[in-house]
């Protein structure tokens, strides 16, 4: 019914990109953050603005990634090298903290306005675990996990929530090292054999290959079922509701 091997008791869900639909928030946060540095760099420095590329410079550098490596990966990207910074840094400070502030600022102002959609299929397949008896959690490098579930009205349909509030407090490495899933599968008191990795972001499918879990199921939301095959899916579908019409 759930298109999944046998042996499998648990799920780990990725949040934007498989249940909600913030990635596109997220990428619109991201350019509006880096294409105001980088004109105000071209001014400052005389070099030419090449603005944010919302499709390759998210996919490559961003997505999947827990904020401040994000920044720090698109500017390195560019031959940019700011100070790290401090987590309290003001948004938009010239650090890598500062920038990653202001980016978060964005982002909640704009779920704020415009709120959170849900991937039907997603949300029905999550049930079907549920109904099924396996458990579920979240595991998401947002530090806005719980604002973006409580938003989307689906928070109640998940046991245990790995956010990078979580990541932060326990030293976890961000994806496509695989302690914040092995986290989720403790979470749930499986084994990482047991548990079932659903993502859509090539660093988390990396994730989830790095952690030798059960099933790693590759959403392919942007046309890059090779690659996140490459990166270690055993399936890849275009929805979740997909799997549950596999034989």
């Amino acid at each position: 019914m759930l298109g999944l091997p046998d042996g499998i008791r648990g799920c780990l869900f990725d949040l934007d990109g498989v249940i909600t639909k913030t990635a596109t928030v997220h990428d619109a946060a991201w350019q509006e953050m880096f294409d105001s540095y980088l004109r105000e760099r071209s001014r400052q420095t005389g070099e030419p603005f090449v603005p944010f590329d919302p499709v390759a410079d998210y996919e490559n550098f961003v997505d999947g990634k827990p904020r401040a490596d994000g920044t720090r990966s698109f500017l390195h990207s560019r031959g940019i090298e700011l100070p790290e910074g401090d987590p309290g840094d003001p948004p938009g400070a010239p650090t890598v903290h500062g920038l990653s502030n202001r980016k978060n600022e964005i982002l909640l102002r704009r779920i704020r306005s415009d709120g959170v959609e849900v991937y039907p299929g997603s949300v029905r397949y999550v049930r079907a675990a549920r109904d099924a008896g396996l458990r579920r959690a979240v595991v998401s490098s947002s530090a806005n996990t719980h604002d973006v579930l409580a938003a989307a009205q689906v928070e109640d349909l998940f046991e245990a929530v790995i956010d990078g509030l979580v990541a932060e407090r326990e030293h976890l490495r961000g994806k496509p090292a695989p302690d914040t899933f092995l986290a989720g599968a403790r979470a749930l008191r499986l084994e990482p054999g047991e548990a079932a990795v659903f993502e859509d972001a090539l660093a988390g499918v990396a994730a989830g290959r790095a952690g030798r879990f059960g099933c790693v199921i590759g959403v392919d939301r942007v046309r890059q079922a090779g690659a996140l095959r490459e990166h270690g899916a055993d399936v890849v579908v275009a929805d979740l509701a997909d799997l549950q019409e596999r034989p």
